[in-house]
């Protein structure tokens, strides 16, 4: 990592960590509505809720189907970058409340020109393990790793 040239890039696959662990805590979500003691029209609202919060995050964050779903990562001399098939190679900002811990990455980052944060979750089983290793030391010991790309 002293080299400034090195260049890291990572590409993930849907993990079926996050679908099971999205789908439980989705279970537990839709059986909170149908028990509490609310009225029909607020339990048929809770669940149209989950089912639209589950209609959009499942192929966007967890199944990366839509184009608009971020797939890759890379990291250059210049800075980050994040990959999608709608808008190809985009720079990044990092966050520095990114988190990197062996069974999951957090990343946390800005789009270049823009405000809004943006998150994503790759998880251990998205990555071959030592790929997965070498983004958490990356995210973790880079001198860059808050700069954004030019």
């Amino acid at each position: 990592m002293s080299s400034r040239s090195d260049v890291f890039a990572c590409q993930w696959q849907p993990s079926r960590l996050l679908l099971v662990g999205y789908a439980l805590i989705q279970g537990l979500a839709l059986l909170s509505v149908v028990f509490v003691d609310i009225p029909l029209w607020a339990r048929a609202l809770g669940v149209l809720f989950c089912l639209v919060h589950a209609a959009w995050v499942v192929p966007r964050h967890l199944l990366l189907t839509q184009p608009s779903a971020y797939r890759a990562l890379r990291c250059a001399a210049d800075g980050w970058l994040v990959y999608c098939d709608a808008q190809g190679w985009q720079s990044i900002e990092l966050h520095p409340d990114s988190l990197a811990l062996p069974w999951v990455v957090l990343l946390r980052f800005r789009l270049a020109g823009q405000r809004r944060v943006h998150s994503l979750c790759v998880a251990r089983d998205s990555l071959p393990r030592d790929q997965h290793r070498r983004l958490r030391v990356r995210l973790k010991f880079s001198r860059h790793r808050w700069v954004a790309a030019k």
